[in-house]
């Protein structure tokens, strides 16, 4: 007897590509496409407006398709373990498919629902396609445990075969006789809802930057693909204004919905790559985009708290402030400084923004300013961001805070200089901040240096019209970084090492700026599972009678053996007028040491690296001079 099927959409919004839908129509008598979709949820999640809109444009685009094969999308409003049991019984289920969740959440869900489907006798199938590998392959190689470096997963996955080929794209061919049950109030039941109906305002919604679905994202590949100079010579693009802005090949929310096949990608990158550079293997590098991706994903899927600080044993634990007043000026793009206000204000309007703009962002929210969880950067990219997904985005703010994968925190990224050097003439400040229009590109980052005269012929006082800047930039991250030194610092005192770990510079092997295989891992098919004990409190740093460990940026003897230090008055991210004496407790912070060995290097700090960590914080006194010292970046630009 031919079985009923259910294919369950959860990722992997698409009809390409979709080794898991096919499955369900093969010698299938029905097949149902099915999205469940929670009315309260919706109304209640901290997810934005464009991100759902760009969710239900998917699947609107999903079931226009599913049309051309008289087939339709069946969004079903609950959620899967309380309708699954009842749609197994009314349409007489005998067969669900689903394309595999790495992510914990969606493993412990599926869990969940292949028990209900196994106790109502339904069969089970899950194909993998929203990932070129399988994780657990990369995992089991690497002893048992995620790699922790880009490296080390670059390493892994040349050991391994190259991803699968594309399936084929679901047709009235291979539907065969498989048919779709569809009654006339279809769309009263089933239909894909409006934003109004979810509960949300669209009055004054502008029109969408970035139209979601899978047609439109097989157009966009394709003018992704035709840059054939960049691919021929394989140079990254050079940044300039036009780049931060959303561009018409941008690929990222589609790859993070699964509208585009990663694996599509993958090979036609490939195929390009063949026909330019004829006998010559692509280099990996070619594929950052999808690596990095592929490296978070690999990271998360056996840590449930890979978005936490606290219990996440890849994570260092650092003492950030609370601060929700400064966190909402981050966050509502006020907080004085053009260059992240209008960064913020493009991902609160288009819910996009450039990679390197993230990284200016995320860098001003936690350890280049204010000193700010990185977990709350997270929640607002969540909301707001529209290729935000689990892995990737707590992943990137581990990373650029400094918190794991990643340790040169004496790079710091400048709210002046590095988007004067971007776009000189301030274009793109002047279209996200049309209230600081009439400046002149001189004063345009920074607007508070400019004369009265400038500011009144702008039609803009600063302190009036616009804020003044909420911190001195050069106190709060040379304060700052002297905070992240001490915290790795005593780290590296605790593990033995007796001076700061440090992090090799870019070495141009690809691993788009990560530290590279360090000795803590160990060779293909070692289990490293060593735990290190949490260290708390400030007196684990040994050789300091204080308790404290004394700062020392220059290689010379501590001024004083005491565990007092003078610094600005930075309270909770705030400049304050006068300066005061910072105790122990107030810098001196507890923190837990990674679970997981090869975070850090044991090679000490040259004297020339420690000189830019004192410049990287110092900006100097003329906003000219501010300048953001060059960060090894992650080779995942969102496109």
């Amino acid at each position: 007897m031919a079985p009923n099927s259910i294919h369950w959409f959860r990722k992997g919004l698409r009809l390409h590509d979709n080794p898991a839908i096919l499955q369900a129509v093969k010698g299938a008598d029905t097949v149902r496409c099915v999205y469940f979709l929670d009315p309260w949820f919706a109304g209640s999640s901290n997810v934005g407006v464009n991100r759902w809109r760009f969710l239900l444009q998917c699947l609107e685009d999903l079931d226009a398709n599913l049309r051309k094969l008289n087939s339709r999308l069946f969004v079903i409003r609950g959620q899967p373990a309380n309708v699954f049991p009842r749609l197994f019984k009314e349409w007489k289920i005998s067969r669900l498919t689903f394309e595999y969740d790495s992510e914990p959440f969606g493993k412990e869900r599926d869990a969940a629902i292949k028990k209900l489907a196994m106790e109502a006798g339904v069969e089970v199938i899950v194909k993998t396609s929203h990932t070129l590998y399988d994780l657990d392959k990369i995992i089991e190689l690497n002893g048992g445990q995620p790699p922790l470096t880009y490296k080390r997963f670059q390493t892994l996955i040349s050991h391994l075969d190259p991803p699968e080929m594309p399936v084929d794209t679901l047709s009235e061919t291979l539907m065969g006789r498989c048919v779709t049950p569809i009654s006339e109030d279809h769309r009263d039941k089933y239909g894909v809802p409006s934003l109004e109906e979810l509960g949300f305002d669209t009055e004054d919604l502008p029109s969408a930057v970035w139209p979601g679905g899978e047609t439109e994202a097989l157009t966009r590949i394709e003018r992704h693909l035709e840059r054939k100079a960049w691919v021929a010579n394989f140079e990254r693009p050079r940044m300039n204004a036009n780049s931060l802005l959303a561009s018409p090949t941008g690929l990222s929310p589609y790859l993070r919905f699964g509208c585009l096949s990663c694996r599509l990608f993958y090979f036609k990158l490939t195929d390009l790559y063949h026909k330019v550079k004829k006998n010559s293997s692509p280099p990996l590098s070619l594929y950052g985009q999808l690596l990095w991706r592929e490296f978070f994903y690999t990271t998360a899927t056996n840590n449930p708290r890979f978005d936490k600080m606290e219990g996440n044993p890849i994570c260092v634990r650092i003492p950030w402030d609370k601060n929700p007043e400064a966190l909402a000026k981050w966050a509502e793009a006020k907080t004085g400084f053009p260059w992240i206000d209008a960064i913020m204000t493009q991902l609160r309007q288009e819910g996009w923004i450039h990679h390197l703009a993230r990284h200016a962002v995320a860098c001003f929210l936690t350890r280049g300013d204010l000193w700010i969880s990185w977990e709350e950067g997270m929640k607002v990219f969540e909301e707001l961001l529209l290729d935000a997904d689990w892995s990737v985005n707590a992943g990137s703010w581990m990373w650029l805070s400094c918190s794991s994968f990643f340790q040169q925190f004496f790079h710091c990224y400048c709210p002046v200089g590095f988007g004067r050097r971007t776009d000189p003439n301030g274009d793109f400040i002047r279209r996200y901040l049309p209230v600081l229009r009439g400046f002149p590109a001189k004063f345009i980052y920074d607007p508070w240096n400019a004369p009265e005269p400038v500011q009144a012929a702008a039609k803009c006082i600063i302190g009036v019209h616009y804020p003044k800047p909420m911190v001195h930039h050069a106190e709060a991250s040379r304060l700052n970084i002297e905070r992240m030194k001490q915290i790795y610092q005593q780290l590296s005192r605790y593990r033995g090492l007796g001076m700061l770990a440090s992090v090799p510079s870019t070495n141009g092997s690809g691993t788009g700026g990560m530290m590279a295989y360090s000795p803590g891992e160990q060779p293909l098919g070692t289990n490293h599972n060593s735990h290190l004990p949490e260290v708390s409190g400030s007196s684990t740093a040994t050789g300091c009678e204080s308790g404290s460990v004394p700062l020392n940026f220059r290689n010379e003897e501590p001024r004083e053996p005491s565990s007092r230090l003078q610094a600005p008055s930075l309270q909770h991210g705030y400049l304050s007028e006068a300066s005061q004496t910072i105790t122990s407790s107030r810098v001196y912070h507890e923190f837990a040491v990674p679970q997981h060995p090869g975070l850090l290097l044991a090679r000490g700090v040259t004297g020339k690296r420690e000189r830019e960590s004192e410049r990287a914080g110092s900006c100097e006194k003329d906003s000219e001079s501010c300048s953001a010292h060059k960060m090894p970046r992650q080779s995942a630009q969102p496109t």
